[in-house]
């Protein structure tokens, strides 16, 4: 390895004076100066001068690229340009997701000799141990999750596309505590719960004698929302009658109350939600192309729960905590391979429930398979395959036994695969001990 070759006194002073987490790397990735921010953040009791970036912030032994993860330094040294990419990192307070900004520095030769990196906290997401928030660390979060990232700041109509169930409210939730309007009312409009006769006057509000019954004036959800976020959940059902109305809103940024002359001014960020296909929608006529380009600014995808299997484990503990706060509750690995081979049609909101069940079902602190619901253990048993008719001469109980066995072995090794901590942290999250986790390996072994 080359020597390193000190930075300059004048650079390092800099560094230190922002109040951002800042580091300065080489191109063979080693951390050549670190400011106060960022050895408070994640150095802990070691100096972080003199060691690569991957290994303080991921605990790797190769660079961020070869571990499988996009590297900003990688990036920077193809593009010759700032890169930012949204990383999980080992912080001493636990894992914490950051958004990183690199930025190359050039020599007098003009070649790119050093870096600027600039790590941002993003507090609405955790990978498993910090507080409650949005959860996970599979790639079609982290995806998600970057995309959050990058609109939360502006002031972008946000539209949320994704099935029911799949959490589109956390998101947009998510968005609006990461935006700069986060001290102020986030406002939800259950648009598929709303009737035509009413959607208009809960939005803008009515005046006193605008129809009857309005016996008193009322201000909308537009007002309850001023200078925060309003969020049309299930934007796809509003009548086309609305929609035109929700248009100009947008357009002009101004609106009347019902029965009122006097022009008001919003001042809302819209964040939109639907589990339909907005496009077919509007090939079809039932739903306004001139809205759904204006809602439409920076779309983002949620994933269906099927998509962020590696997110189990995760989303598991976090909601036997908040459905049975009062228990420590955990899951047996039988049980945990059962719940890793469901499909959840209904997604989170589906997985929350089917947890509650269990946690009625469950005396003691261990949910097993025989807590879960029938129709769940019957949805396995189908997918069993080759497994349970080789036990078939044996009799019933040896297929089933045969059945979990396979299935516990398989979300053992997904989960031994994707798990960046200890054996002593994934027997934690599995609710079993470290002597236990070791036997089911050993069990694993050819």
């Amino acid at each position: 390895m080359t020597a390193v070759t000190p930075p300059l006194p004048e650079l390092v002073s800099f560094l230190e004076q922002l109040r951002e987490p800042h580091i300065l790397c080489d191109r063979e990735y080693r951390i050549l100066a670190a400011n106060a921010a960022y050895r408070k953040q994640c150095g802990g009791s070691r100096s972080v001068v003199g060691r690569a970036c991957y290994e303080v912030s991921h605990h790797y032994a190769v660079p961020c690229d070869q571990a499988g993860e996009s590297c900003p330094l990688a990036r920077s040294l193809d593009s010759g340009q700032r890169e930012r990419v949204l990383h999980l990192h080992h912080t001493p307070g636990g894992e914490a997701y950051e958004n990183i900004e690199l930025t190359p520095l050039r020599d007098a030769g003009g070649s790119v000799a050093y870096f600027i990196e600039k790590l941002e906290p993003l507090p609405i997401a955790r990978g498993v141990d910090n507080a409650k928030s949005l959860i996970g660390r599979s790639p079609a979060f982290t995806r998600l999750l970057d995309l959050v990232a990058r609109v939360a700041p502006s002031d972008a109509s946000v539209l949320l596309q994704g099935e029911s169930g799949a959490g589109k409210e956390l998101v947009a939730q998510a968005i609006h505590d990461a935006s700069r309007r986060s001290t102020r009312p986030f406002v939800v409009v259950d648009c598929s719960g709303l009737p035509e006769t009413l959607f208009e006057s809960e939005l803008f509000g009515h005046e006193r004698g605008a129809f009857t019954g309005a016996t008193t004036r009322k201000p909308g959800l537009i007002e309850a929302a001023s200078g925060g976020t309003l969020f049309l959940d299930e934007v796809g059902d509003i009548p086309l009658s609305m929609q035109v109305k929700l248009l100009r809103l947008i357009e002009t940024g101004t609106y009347r109350r019902v029965g009122g002359t006097e022009l008001r001014h919003a001042d809302v960020r819209l964040v939109s939600a639907t589990h339909r296909a907005l496009a077919t929608m509007v090939r079809e006529g039932r739903f306004r192309q001139d809205l759904f380009y204006r809602l439409n600014t920076f779309p983002i995808p949620v994933p269906p729960l099927r998509e962020r299997r590696a997110d189990l484990p995760e989303l598991v503990a976090t909601l036997l905590e908040r459905v049975a706060p009062r228990r420590r509750l955990a899951v047996a690995p039988a049980a945990q391979a059962l719940l890793q081979s469901y499909d959840y049609p209904g997604n989170v909101r589906e997985l929350r429930n089917l947890l509650e069940r269990a946690s009625l079902m469950c005396d003691g602190e261990l949910i097993a398979v025989e807590h879960l619901p029938e129709e769940l253990r019957r949805g396995a048993g189908s997918t069993a395959g080759p497994t349970a008719e080789a036990g078939a001469g044996a009799g019933d109980g040896a297929a089933d036994t045969a059945t979990w066995r396979d299935l516990e072995h398989v979300t053992l090794r997904t989960l031994l695969d994707r798990h960046r901590g200890t054996r002593r942290a994934l027997a934690a999250q599995l609710g079993i001990s470290e002597r236990t986790l070791y036997r089911k390996i050993r069990q694993m072994a050819p």
